[in-house]
């Protein structure tokens, strides 16, 4: 019997849909439940969808003391390419990152991936892109690794793209039961299998 990829990627990891009420709820969520319960689980790899928010994300959390990574595409190869090795070497623990990092990245200390922003297709942003949603969840638990994805989601709009996912893979995401809550958050992980 045959397991097909897109099926084998989804049963690795954990999944979880984040409702936030807005953008900077996000952030929290980041900083005060990922970052505090995920320090001591391995490696996280944040995706979001443009440069900006990329560099916004980093600003934010930088502000709030915490060591973040960031590469996406605006940077020069032998930046992007120190960054990676650090992140690979395991000199840094957060690494934000545009879908630049999606696909043939593989390093097996990540356990967490968040979607800050869901990805969607370059010319129709209503529509979800379906693959690279699968190659950014297949970063978490990569090698037989347990790993855990939230996808943090604060309008209908989000709410809409997510639920696309849902119908295209024939999956139904988990929800964290409230962001604030950090032990709805220690309880994803423990189901995730690491806590």
């Amino acid at each position: 019997m045959f397991v097909s990829k897109e099926e084998l990627s989804l049963e690795s990891v954990k999944q979880y849909k984040v409702n936030c009420p807005d953008e900077l709820s996000k952030i929290m969520v980041i900083k005060d439940k990922i970052f505090e319960l995920g320090q001591k689980l391995g490696q996280t790899i944040i995706f979001v969808r443009t440069r900006n928010s990329a560099g916004m994300l980093h600003k934010s959390l930088v502000d709030y003391g915490y060591e973040v990574t960031t590469i996406q595409g605006a940077l020069k190869q032998e930046d992007r390419d120190k960054i990676v090795k650090e992140f690979k070497d395991g000199l840094t623990q957060v690494l934000i990152s545009t879908d630049l990092l999606a696909r043939g990245f593989d390093q097996s200390q990540v356990n967490l991936v968040v979607n800050y922003d869901l990805p969607v297709k370059f010319d129709s942003p209503s529509e979800p892109d379906y693959e690279v949603y699968l190659h950014r969840i297949g970063r978490a638990g990569r090698f037989g690794r347990k790993g855990a994805v939230f996808n943090l989601l604060c309008n209908d709009r989000d709410k809409s793209i997510m639920s696309k996912i849902e119908q295209h893979f024939n999956i139904q995401i988990a929800e964290v039961g409230s962001w604030k809550s950090e032990e709805d958050f220690e309880d994803a992980l423990k189901k995730a299998g690491l806590l």
